[in-house]
């Protein structure tokens, strides 16, 4: 059992009880209708929705990844758990009203409403697509490591059994057996975290000794424009794109905003869940840093789980960490499997039968689920063909997938102009462009490229090629919704959905005549979070 005693086992057993049985009392409170499986009923409280939103975001890779990126490069890598801090305020004030007051069930259906089915139906796909490419493959993937290193598990075997485990109360009892269990794995992850840092930087002797055992750039937040991970040029144009796409617009973050009872709770939830993204620099990537200080020339994606395998962690608290990695493993793969299905089930199988009885909605979204994790498991030894750094692989995958629906998003909901023609235009550019990256990228790391152009267009930094692919999106989008005859005298004809109505905004409050108090200290808050950012960015350059 790689050092794991009696009494480790006992407190990852307890774990694992407590999340069993939390699911299962949830799952007896269910209502079989679709607003109670899909969307907790829409009555979760801001507590629950920050903590659920950290929660979800924060997997196995994010242990793996954000630790093994802090080995190899020290902090940059943190750039994009703090610049979240700002998507996730504009979330709350500008997208999760937008979806909130349209009182739509995902995130494709509202960008239906928009433009037209087409669209709805092209996002719900890529959705689902990167959800198992990007999100339950890679997770599953970082987990199978954790359980061969500390268990001497099989990569496959570790992703069924978690798999199980996860699907019974997932499966079950819908989103608000995944939000209340989410909220059970998030005190285990943000502890498990905070022990394995406290008694790694006890072991290199604080910061003081950290900082003499590494290079001064590790402590660095921001690399040379030249830098072939983080350049500061990528961070500041290109990881905004991917930070839009996956905090306001992606269904698996955004169904837990729509869960809340009202607005406001929504709001003081993604606020919350700010003040929690900035604890990933020092809880994850310090572990890396601390790792690469004890066992100098270690491999980036072994940086974690070599601390745990060490002899730094007492009997007992490496059984903690280890639940810590399980509860994170676990809420991401169950935010995952309800995403995908409620997308599956509200955009797509009942577009094509909208006489679906609720019933039935809940046992296709039941069966989708399932589809999904036997997919996932599938795909998960092809991962190591992409990088050695798992996180690197997930953000990169993303800033192939993501700019067209950020260009949509972004120019299309508040310029009118933009239409159903110019939307599924930049969507399919966008996301054949950025197909043909990926599958080159492959080719290149197998050496199968010769052509200069080809070699560049595979090998240019994916920050970097987020901004370009971002670019020609958007200029797709405006062109084809330019009205047909505008240059050649023909007839006009608009496309735009005419009656689509944008609600307002939230700067308005609830009211839409003036903030109430609940809304200023929002703001207030909101206001705080910032400006803390922004100084600890200050600290770290």
């Amino acid at each position: 059992m790689s050092g794991l005693k009696s009494l480790d086992l006992f407190i990852i057993s307890l774990y694992l009880l407590i999340v069993v049985v939390v699911g299962f009392f949830i799952s007896r409170q269910r209502e079989e209708n679709s607003r109670d499986y899909f969307l907790a009923g829409r009555n979760m409280g801001w507590f629950a929705v920050g903590l659920t939103l950290f929660a979800t975001n924060i997997s196995s890779e994010h242990f793996i990844g954000l630790a093994g990126s802090g080995a190899s490069r020290g902090l940059a890598v943190g750039n994009f758990e703090w610049m979240a801090v700002f998507f996730l305020i504009l979330l709350g004030w500008v997208f999760a009203p937008l979806f909130w007051r349209a009182k739509v069930f995902t995130v494709p259906e509202f960008i239906g409403r928009r433009f037209n089915t087409t669209s709805r139906l092209y996002l719900s796909s890529i959705s689902i697509f990167t959800y198992l490419f990007t999100k339950i493959s890679v997770t599953l993937f970082a987990g199978g490591l954790i359980f061969r290193r500390m268990l001497g598990w099989d990569l496959q075997t570790s992703a069924i059994v978690v798999v199980v485990l996860t699907g019974i109360y997932a499966i079950v009892g819908g989103l608000r057996a995944v939000m209340y269990t989410a909220v059970v794995q998030a005190f285990f992850l943000i502890a498990s975290a905070v022990v394995l840092t406290l008694f790694g930087l006890q072991e290199v002797g604080g910061l003081a000794g950290l900082q003499a055992r590494l290079p001064a750039d590790y402590f660095s937040i921001l690399k040379p424009a030249s830098d072939p991970d983080f350049p500061w040029t990528g961070i500041l144009f290109g990881a905004p794109i991917l930070g839009i796409w996956y905090w306001c617009t992606d269904q698996y973050i955004v169904q837990r905003v729509l869960s809340a009872k009202s607005l406001g709770q929504a709001q003081r939830g993604t606020i919350f869940a700010g003040f929690l993204k900035i604890l990933p620099v020092f809880i994850l990537v310090f572990p890396g840093l601390i790792a690469a200080a004890l066992y100098p020339g270690i491999e980036g994606d072994e940086a974690y789980t070599r601390l745990l395998t060490g002899s730094l962690l007492p009997v007992g608290l490496k059984g903690l960490v280890v639940s810590g990695l399980l509860a994170a493993l676990m809420s991401s793969l169950a935010a995952a499997f309800n995403s995908a299905a409620t997308i599956f089930t509200m955009d797509i199988y009942r577009t094509f039968r909208p006489a679906t009885s609720e019933r039935k909605l809940v046992l296709v979204g039941r069966l989708a689920t399932t589809a999904m994790v036997m997919a996932a498991i599938l795909w998960i030894p092809l991962t190591r063909f992409i990088t050695a750094h798992i996180y690197l692989y997930l953000q990169s995958m993303q800033a192939y997938i993501s700019p067209p629906i950020t260009a949509v998003f972004l120019i299309g909901i508040f310029w009118k102009r933009i239409n159903s023609r110019g939307a599924n235009w930049a969507l399919v550019t966008g996301g054949l462009l950025g197909a043909a990256r990926l599958v080159l990228e492959i080719l290149s790391n197998s050496g199968q490229i010769t052509s200069p152009v080809l070699s560049w267009f595979a090998g240019v930094n994916f920050l970097h090629f987020a901004v370009l692919l971002f670019l020609v999106s958007g200029v797709v989008l405006v062109l084809a919704s330019l009205p047909e005859g505008r240059f050649s005298g023909t007839p006009r004809r608009e496309t735009f959905n005419e009656s689509f109505k944008m609600p307002a905004l939230a700067l308005t409050g609830e009211s839409g005549l003036r903030l109430a108090g609940a809304d200023r200290f929002n703001l207030l808050l909101s206001a705080l979070l910032l400006i803390f950012v922004l100084g600890l960015w200050g600290a770290f350059l």
